[in-house]
């Protein structure tokens, strides 16, 4: 979830508990019932903040998984491909060894 997507859910949220706040304590009910109301707004509210916490734990917890089996295929990609460079070096090496040994050779006669 983008950090702009989570601010706009915040404020939807915010404004909701407010505007719903503000009917419950302007409507002609008892004490008692307005207190009850306020009380089941907590509650739903409560609930409504804890199934949006356990989804975004989720998704950030795939979104880790993901990017930890592209590093792990990037680095065996990465491993592979030294591997290769390796090979190259050491043949190139040998092949100018023997040349210098060649030359050497001719040298020392």
């Amino acid at each position: 979830m983008s950090n702009n997507t989570g601010n706009t859910l915040l404020a939807l949220l915010t404004g909701a508990a407010i505007g719903a706040g503000v009917g419950i304590l302007f409507a002609p009910d008892k004490g008692s019932k307005t207190r009850s109301k306020i009380k089941e707004g907590y509650n739903d509210a409560q609930k409504d903040l804890k199934k949006k916490y356990e989804e975004l734990s989720e998704e950030v917890k795939n979104k880790f998984t993901t990017a930890k089996i592209d590093l792990e295929g990037s680095y065996e990609d990465l491993l592979s491909n030294m591997s290769y460079k390796t090979e190259d070096v050491i043949s190139f090496l040998e092949i100018k060894l023997a040349e210098l040994k060649s030359k050497n050779a001719k040298l020392q006669k």
